[in-house]
This record gives C-alpha cells, sequence and structure tokens, in this order.
C-alpha cells in the first residue's frame, strides 16, 4: 500500500507539472493496461514465481498505481477545464441566478463568495468567485451579509481565471482550479435575493459556520483576538490581521491557527474520552459494546462534525481520513501499521483532489506526520513525557527545512520555541474554550481564551522580534532540494545507521547555497507581473535596484507583499541598494511601503517626492519628502561595470509640474552588451523635451519599457524612431479599463522592428543582458518559461 500510495502520488505530479493535457489521459489507461496484463501474466502459477518475477511484480504494480495516477488526474482535469467561462461572455453584462456557496468573505468595502450558478445557464462555469463592492452606511456597517445557501439573481460582469506569474510568486489561477472556480467577476446592479433557503447538506453545514462565526464574534465586541477564535472554531482566517500573520511566519505556528489534525485529533480524544467514562459506568451498555469501541465511534463521531464544521482542508480531511481508519482497523480486529494508515490516507485524498498537490498545506501536513512516525515508531525504547515531545518537535523543525525553503524561501529559527510555547496554549487552552463555546458563545468562555492568546502573543511578538528570528535564501534547485529531502530522512533513522553523520554535511549544503549573479558588466531584469503598474528589478554583479513598486491591491495588501517582497526572496535578493519611484501615481509606488518595510533599502530616488509622501503608506517615517532624493539633477552612477543615467527630468522643466506624468524618472541602464531604457509614464510632450537634448545614441537602446504601460498618450514616432529596441515590454493589467498597450502603439514598435511583450498574458518578462558584448540580449516570459495546462483556461 504505500508503495502503491507513492507512486499514484508520482503519476498525480508527472500531470501536474504539465503544459498541457494533450493525450496523457489516453497515455496512463494505456500504460495502466499494459502493467495489469503483464501484472496477471506473471501472477499466473504465483507459488513458483522465482524471485526475479517476483521483484518484476513489484516493480510492474508500483506501474500500475503511477499509470494510474496519471490517468485519473489526467481525466479529472479535462473534465475541470471543460467547464469553462464562454468566450464571448468574458466583459459582457449579464444576470445570472444561483446560491451562495461557502463562507463569504468580508472586503473593506463589502463581500467576496463562492456563487454557484443555476444549471442550464449556458457559457457559465458551475462556481464562480463574486466581489461585491457596497458602500458603508453612517454607522460604518455594511448591509447584511449574504448567507449560505441564499439563493440571488445578480447582475455580473465575469472574465476567465487570471492571475500573476511571477518567478517563485503565487500561482492564483491553479489555487482556482482547485476550488472548482472557473471564473471571477464581480456584481452589478441588479442584486435581488430570491430566496433565503439553505439549499443542499453542505449549504446547510456552511450557514451554520456563518451562525457560529457571528455569534462568536458578537459574544466578545472588545476582544483583540477575535479573528484566531473564529480560525479555531470554523477554519476561516480572514478575520487575522495581517501583522499577526507576520508573527507567525517568524516563528512557525501558523499551523497552529489553521485547523489541523492536531485540533481533530484533541476534538476525537475529548469526545472519544468523554463517551468511554460514561460508558464504563453503565454495565449494561458495557456488556453490550465495550466502551473503548463505543469511545472510538464517539471520537470518529465528534471528529467529523468538527472537520465539517472547519471546512475540510487537505489537513482536517487527512487526519479524519487517518482516525476513521484506526477506528475500523480497531471493529475489524486487524492490526495495521501507522505507515499504512497514512498511505490510505494520501491515497484517497489524492483520489479526492487531484490538485491537492498544488497547496504547501498538503506537502506540509502528510510531511509532518511521516516525520512523527518515524520518530515515535520502530524504536525498542521510545522516549515519552516531555523529552518525546521535545524530540519531536525538533526532528519536524529540522526534517520540514526542505519543503520549508521550496514553498517559503524562509524557515523559522525559533520555531522549536516558538511551539513549545504556543502547542499547549492553543491545544489545551485555547481551543478547548472556544469549543465549549460553540454551542452557546458567552464572555465567560471566551473572555479567558482571548486573555490566552494576548499572552501568548504578547511571548510570540518577542520571538519575531529578534532579527535572525527568520533564516530566508533563494529558492534551491531540484536537485538540491533532493539532496536535503534524503539528508532529513537519513538524520531520522536510528543512531546506528552507516553514513548518517553524512546527512548535516549534505543538508549545510542546502542551507549555504546562494544562486549565481551576472558577471562584472552584465545585468538581468525582470519586468514583474503587477497587473496595471510597474515594477522593474534590475540586478547587477553585487547591487540590486528596484524601478518602481507597483499598485495597491485595495486597502489591506498590495505589489509589495505580494508579489514583490516573494520574489526578491525567492531570487536571494536581502536588500535594496536604490529605490527609485518614477513619479507619484499610485499604480507606480503603491507598494513602496511594504517594499521598505520588508527589506533594507539604502536610499530612494523620486520623480514626485512630495506625491510619493502622500502614497499609500506615505504618512511613514520613511516616506516622508525629506526622505526622499530627487531624479531630477542625479549624477550617473556606476555599479560593477554597469552604468545608470537618469536621463529625465531635469530641474527646469519640473517648476508647476510636480504631478504630471511628464516628471516621470526616464532611467537608462547600458553595459557591454546593450541597455535598457525605464520610461515611467512620460507622454509625447517629455518624449519631445528627451529628444530636444540628448544625442539619439544616448537613447538607443536594446529593451525599453513602453511609457505609460503602452498608452496611445506616450510613444511617439520620432521617440520610436530614436530608441529603435528590438524588444519592447508593456507592463499592463489584464483586461484593463484603459485598454493597454494601445493597438496603435503596438503596431508602432513591431512596424520599427521590436518585439512586442506583455505581461498580462505572458508573465513577468525576464531579460539578460551578458557581460560579453558578444552574446547580446535574452528576453524570455515566465509563462513561456513555466507553462502549466492551466493557465489562460
Amino acid at each position: 500500500m504505500r508503495m502503491f500510495a507513492l507512486a499514484f502520488l508520482i503519476g498525480v505530479c508527472v500531470v501536474q507539472t504539465r503544459a498541457a493535457l494533450d493525450g496523457w489521459a489516453a497515455a496512463g489507461m494505456l500504460g495502466l493496461g499494459a502493467a495489469l496484463v503483464l501484472r496477471i501474466a506473471l501472477l499466473r502459477g504465483a507459488a513458483r514465481l522465482p524471485f526475479q518475477a517476483r521483484v518484476a511484480c513489484a516493480v510492474l504494480t508500483v506501474a500500475i498505481a503511477a499509470a494510474a495516477g496519471v490517468a485519473w488526474s489526467a481525466w479529472r482535469a479535462e473534465l475541470r477545464l471543460a467547464d469553462e467561462l464562454r468566450g464571448d461572455l468574458e466583459g459582457a453584462d449579464r444576470v445570472i441566478q444561483g446560491r451562495i456557496a461557502g463562507l463569504p468573505q468580508a472586503l473593506d468595502q463589502g463581500w467576496r463568495f463562492v456563487f454557484e450558478p443555476d444549471a442550464g445557464q449556458d457559457g457559465v462555469p458551475r462556481r464562480v468567485l463574486l466581489s461585491w463592492r457596497e458602500r458603508r452606511g453612517e454607522d460604518g456597517t455594511l448591509p447584511v451579509m449574504p448567507q449560505p445557501g441564499e439563493r440571488w439573481s445578480f447582475g455580473v460582469r465575469l472574465r476567465r481565471p487570471h492571475g500573476f506569474v511571477n518567478p517563485g510568486g503565487f500561482d492564483y489561477e491553479a489555487w482556482l482550479l482547485e476550488r472548482g472556480i472557473r471564473a471571477t467577476g464581480y456584481v452589478r446592479d441588479p442584486a435581488i435575493r430570491v430566496d433565503d433557503g439553505v439549499g443542499g447538506p453542505m449549504q446547510q453545514v456552511h450557514r451554520v459556520r456563518a451562525a457560529v462565526r457571528e455569534r462568536l464574534l458578537a459574544a466578545m465586541p472588545g476582544g483583540d483576538h477575535g479573528g484566531l477564535m473564529v480560525a479555531l472554531a470554523v477554519g476561516d482566517q480572514g478575520g487575522i490581521p495581517a501583522q499577526d500573520w507576520e508573527v507567525f511566519r517568524r516563528t512557525g505556528v501558523g499551523h497552529l491557527v489553521s485547523i489541523s489534525g492536531l485540533h481533530v485529533a484533541l476534538v476525537g480524544l475529548f469526545c472519544g474520552g468523554a463517551v468511554a467514562m460514561v460508558w464504563r459506568r453503565v454495565p449494561t451498555l458495557a456488556l453490550r459494546v465495550p466502551a473503548q469501541k463505543a469511545g472510538a465511534l464517539a471520537a470518529l463521531a465528534g471528529a467529523s462534525a468538527y472537520a465539517l464544521l472547519a471546512g475540510l482542508g487537505i489537513p482536517v480531511l487527512r487526519a479524519w481520513l487517518m482516525l476513521a481508519v484506526a477506528v475500523w482497523v480497531l471493529f475489524t480486529g486487524r492490526t495495521v501499521a501507522p505507515s499504512r494508515v497514512l498511505a490510505i490516507a494520501l491515497l484517497v485524498v489524492l483520489v479526492a483532489d487531484p490538485w491537492a498537490v498544488l497547496s504547501a498545506g498538503f506537502w506540509l501536513s502528510f510531511g509532518a506526520v511521516a516525520i512523527i512516525l518515524a520518530c515515535v515508531g520502530g524504536r525498542v525504547r521510545a522516549r515519552t513525557g516531555w523529552r518525546g515531545a521535545v524530540r519531536v518537535q525538533l526532528a519536524i523543525s529540522v526534517a520540514l527545512i526542505p519543503l520549508l525553503l521550496a514553498q517559503f524561501q524562509s524557515f523559522p529559527l525559533l520555531s522549536p520555541v516558538a511551539n513549545l510555547v504556543a502547542i499547549p496554549v492553543v491545544s489545551f487552552v485555547i481551543t478547548p474554550l472556544v469549543l465549549l463555546a460553540l454551542p452557546w458563545p458567552n464572555a465567560l468562555l471566551l473572555v479567558p481564551a482571548d486573555v490566552a492568546a494576548g499572552l501568548m502573543m504578547a511571548a510570540l511578538n518577542g520571538l519575531a522580534a529578534w532579527d535572525q528570528a527568520l533564516w530566508e535564501q533563494a529558492t534551491p534547485p531540484p536537485w538540491l532540494l533532493a539532496g536535503g529531502l534524503v539528508a532529513v530522512a537519513v538524520l531520522l533513522l536510528p543512531r546506528a545507521t552507516p553514513g548518517r553523520l553524512a546527512a548535516p554535511v549534505l543538508l549545510g549544503g542546502l542551507l549555504v547555497w546562494q544562486p549565481a549573479r551576472p558577471l562584472e558588466g552584465g545585468f538581468e531584469v525582470q519586468v514583474l507581473d503587477v497587473g496595471q503598474g510597474l515594477a522593474v528589478h534590475v540586478r547587477t554583479r553585487g547591487h540590486d535596484l528596484l524601478f518602481d513598486a507597483g499598485p495597491p491591491y485595495g486597502s489591506e495588501a498590495d505589489a509589495g507583499s505580494r508579489v514583490i517582497l516573494p520574489y526578491l526572496r525567492g531570487a536571494g535578493t536581502r536588500a535594496i541598494d536604490r529605490l527609485v519611484l518614477s513619479h507619484g501615481d499610485v499604480d507606480h509606488v503603491g507598494g513602496a511601503a511594504s517594499v521598505i518595510g520588508g527589506l533594507p533599502v539604502g536610499d530612494v530616488l523620486a520623480g514626485q517626492p512630495e506625491a510619493a509622501a502622500g502614497a499609500p503608506g506615505g504618512d511613514e517615517p520613511w516616506l516622508q519628502a525629506t526622505a526622499l532624493r530627487s531624479c531630477a539633477g542625479a549624477a550617473p552612477w556606476i555599479w560593477d561595470g554597469v552604468r545608470f543615467e537618469v536621463l529625465h527630468p531635469v530641474a527646469e522643466l519640473l517648476s508647476g509640474r510636480n504631478h504630471d506624468n511628464d516628471a516621470s524618472c526616464v532611467l537608462r541602464v547600458s553595459g557591454p552588451s546593450g541597455a535598457l531604457l525605464l520610461t515611467g509614464d512620460i507622454g509625447v510632450a517629455a518624449e519631445a523635451a528627451l529628444l530636444a537634448r540628448a544625442h539619439t545614441s544616448a537613447l538607443r537602446s536594446e529593451v525599453v519599457v513602453s511609457a505609460h504601460h503602452g498608452s496611445r498618450s506616450s510613444s511617439s514616432q520620432g521617440f520610436v524612431d530614436a530608441t529603435l529596441p528590438a524588444h519592447v515590454v508593456h507592463s499592463a493589467g489584464y483586461r484593463n479599463a484603459f485598454g493597454h498597450p494601445h493597438p496603435q502603439v503596438w503596431a508602432r514598435w513591431a512596424a520599427a522592428g521590436a518585439r512586442n511583450w506583455r505581461t498580462d498574458a505572458q508573465g513577468a518578462i525576464g531579460m539578460v543582458f551578458a557581460a560579453d558584448a558578444d552574446e547580446g540580449v535574452t528576453v524570455f516570459a515566465e509563462r513561456e518559461r513555466t507553462p502549466r495546462y492551466w493557465h489562460g483556461r
């Protein structure tokens, strides 16, 4: 079973890393059929099979499992992709009717929820994600929140799933695909509640979850940690503040606020223990059914109810499946190794959700349980008590390092200490109090839980404040990650295992690895996919520059936190030597606060210092106008053989125009193999001024990032002829309201011999300017470099 489950996992992973599904389902079925035929043929006369034939049978069993994984996941993927938004409906206004599914999430000015349209609405997928913006009333509250199961008729504007694609970035399209969401959009008029029925069984569960959430929050209006209580009760983490998530990230206790196997086990233990204790005291019951079996059934029933209330996430489903198998083993009298139970849970999860492998939670959940089994199983004298708990926690912290580096490019150094503090508080104080309050939320139970949470957060804040609390490094290559996994597997073996002492050396190699940087005179560039905005990273041999910081995404997120910082961490960048804010428009400076708050920044140049100071986060001390230097008059500088020169604006042209796009910084970066021209949002007037001041050779560039995202108010014919690039990059949002890049601008650059690139359709655009002039410039798109079958579908 264990080898079968692992082989099935490999087959699923093969499909989920493909660029297209062409023929994979058929290939999997053919492979499965061939392996089955051979296996059956070998099993004839199985009692007389020689050793070689038995090995062949084992290999064929693995092949059967892998082929089954390929066939199953590819077939499921084809079915899901077939449920798509019809092309002519994208961006069109349409009225749809259906039910609200799941828990609606409160936004700053409305809600976001999954909507299931009624059958028969041609061209509309079965599940869509809608945002509904509503103005707050005079008292600061929103109108009544839509409830799960209610039927509504909405005017909507839908689009196909689309997300940013950046190196090491979050794949939003994969996240939507896993949840069966095949379109996103927003609500327009009309919005009419048709009825308030609860729909099917799962809708009733979600209605209960919503009611519990509201009652918990109402019972503790003055509590500072209501979001944490709700997360532990119903799995809704939307109320936890961003600053708390950062503390959890730096201390490695995020798993405690996400309902996991630990919480499910605690609920099962509580329910089973209580029923077994009562059962033993009633002789009639004890004689009919042993108390142990009655307790096991009660544990499964309690865990099932809690799992439903929590929303059945992957860790919860894994824990519930393992508990269900354990109860089955108890009732049948069989003996099943814990590792086989884990393998069964793995197989069931993959059959139910082949896209689970795209989630970090899948790998961390199953990986943590496998580590625990390796620590406590197969030992003659296993450590118990607090020594055993400490040993298991240390083993988990070390053994998960490769997975954490692969998923998050970091791991918390203080995780063992933080978990030794947080696990008892969450498991034995906060969670029991919250669960006891579920039938009747009241301050008597919730206030002590809130106080305990406050004390825990105070301790975690102290740990997180340490500068070295988090180890961060670039994403290691696959071969090195594989070596790290081998190293931790060897470390978990018994002490006398030969070669065990070499494992720390291999793990150390994983930790000290750093990606290669450009040679002297060369530089690398990434025009990040940030939507309707701009963010460009330039990297030389020993320096890093960021040109603009992208737009905000609502009131609590921006390109800095969602795109730029994860990309920089994955690339191994630990500091920005210079940040250039081309001008004050929010789509260029919206993420600056997050960038400077997340990484050390040497200095800041701005085309409009006063406007930048008024940008989101501009009231912070670092973004005051006195802390910014104007681009105007900035002297050229050279980093590692690469020249950086501000071509625009000049001081005499800024008078009275401080809030005009034409005040944007224009930066030219040049090396032996060519030049890059970053133009901000300048228009034709600034382009004309540049042409009048600068010699044509000073503007000539191999790559140009088009001004104003490819607007027709920029990229004049004279400017195009003067720069004459081989490549032009347009940074624009998917189906943006401005029509950027404009078709005329696209055609103008193409007519001049430039190849057009666009971030909305191709993801981040990367460039390598070689140190050797003969090697020239290489340009590539992230969607083409790492394609997946769901991209653009």
